[in-house]
């Protein structure tokens, strides 16, 4: 029973250890950024999205749809959801942003990246972990509850505003 006890707590702390270890490890290195003007694709771990890539079955979703009359700039608002969200912006050009997002307990980081596609009026996402094999769905949360926010912020900015 004594041993018993040993080696379960032995593999537990190496679990921990592992882990720990893991998200020190994530800590370096940095969103892959553009590649020939679009979002790079994804490695073949399932910890990884994006919509820049439809011929990606795995790892494909759905871009975010720009309404044709919009009338605000949308890289503003996306910078504000991914702020809201406990995102920090590493990166910010024209139309593209790259942010790192922090879990609580392992602090394993992760990459969101955006491309504004303007002339198909289209947001592309990519949302990746930097380290380990699976999210367990993480990262395609992350890109819903992203596209949920940003259309509900361009539906109250793109409202008129009416004088008292």
């Amino acid at each position: 029973m004594k041993i018993t006890l040993i080696i379960l707590f032995v593999l537990i702390a190496a679990f921990f250890i592992l882990f720990f270890t893991l998200g020190v490890m994530s800590k370096s290195g940095e969103a892959p950024g553009l590649l020939k003007g679009g979002l790079s694709k994804c490695p073949a771990k399932p910890n990884c999205v994006c919509s820049e890539h439809n011929d990606d079955a795995d790892h494909f979703i759905d871009p975010i749809n720009m309404p044709e009359d919009l009338t605000v700039d949308s890289l503003p608002i996306l910078k504000n959801v991914i702020e809201d969200m406990g995102g920090i912006i590493q990166t910010e050009r024209d139309h593209y942003l790259a942010a790192t997002f922090t879990s609580a307990i392992f602090r394993f980081v992760d990459d969101l990246e955006i491309r504004i596609d303007s002339a198909q009026k289209v947001i592309h996402i990519r949302s990746a972990s930097r380290v380990g094999h699976s999210d367990r769905g993480v990262n395609m949360k992350r890109t819903e509850r992203l596209k949920q926010l940003y259309q509900q912020r361009i539906s109250q900015a793109d409202q008129p505003v009416v004088a008292p």
